[in-house]
């Protein structure tokens, strides 16, 4: 389906990106992507892609919206305290952008679910919380071979990266997995949680926008793209850096058997 006159005025500003253009609008239009989380990264992340024109937004919560999430989830209001995130978030990117459809699912994401929810999606946007749920995602995104665009947040710090492994590198080698990056989970208790530590609201609007580009540039197919790169970034000395990582031949997934 092309786009209508109202679209072509809307997305006006992409439209004229070199880099984007008609096409890449209507790449957009046409992609469909899976959100893990409607928190502190994936309420911006909601936002820009449903301002970009995703033409099919797909959440998985389970939460209720509470007072202390304000300070981050900027998807949320006031008013919002007490319903389901999905619902809250559905109806504020109907507000944003009409054209946008919302798939809710509301349930707990698990090893057993994780497959059968990325299956279909163009491209998967881990915002999760926690080291079982990013593992589940990413093995199920390898399997399904869906690119995941997935990052974190602590008190100060945040990470970025891609994930394409079911596909090869430039130099032949299988591209690195979420497992090549992070072998194993730290021990249970050593990390502690947003409720433990703390984070910077700011912090999670600054990384869920910054996953939105990444997804839009997965969806389009300009720029280098965080495929074998980790972002890092500290906001305390505002500082990012990017750093090289490989495919590690010992992972479970796409590694050499011993």
């Amino acid at each position: 389906m092309s786009l209508s006159s109202e679209e072509i005025e809307r997305y006006a500003r992409h439209i004229v990106l070199r880099h984007v253009g008609g096409p890449g609008q209507q790449k957009l239009k046409n992609a469909r992507v899976l959100l893990i989380g409607a928190g502190g990264l994936g309420a911006p992340l909601a936002q820009y892609l449903a301002a970009a024109g995703v033409g099919e937004i797909g959440m998985v919560d389970d939460d209720i919206v509470s007072l202390s999430n304000l300070q981050r989830q900027v998807l949320h209001g006031t008013a919002d305290i007490g319903r389901l995130k999905l619902d809250s978030a559905a109806d504020a990117i109907a507000r944003l952008n009409p054209h946008v459809k919302v798939t809710p699912f509301a349930l707990r994401l698990t090893a057993e679910n994780v497959r059968d929810l990325v299956r279909g999606f163009d491209v998967v946007a881990d915002g999760s919380d926690n080291f079982a749920t990013r593992y589940a995602v990413a093995d199920a995104c390898f399997y399904e071979k869906v690119p995941l665009v997935t990052a974190a947040v602590g008190a100060f710090d945040a990470s970025l990266t891609t994930l394409r492994p079911f596909e090869t590198g430039p130099e032949g080698e299988p591209n690195p997995t979420y497992r090549c990056l992070f072998p194993e989970a730290p021990p249970a208790g050593t990390v502690p949680t947003c409720s433990e530590a703390g984070v910077l609201g700011a912090l999670t609007g600054i990384v869920g926008a910054m996953m939105a580009l990444e997804v839009m540039r997965e969806i389009v197919g300009f720029g280098e793209g965080l495929v074998g790169r980790l972002v890092l970034f500290d906001a305390l000395s505002m500082r990012f850096e990017t750093l090289n990582y490989g495919w590690d031949p010992a992972n479970p997934l796409n590694g050499t058997p011993a």
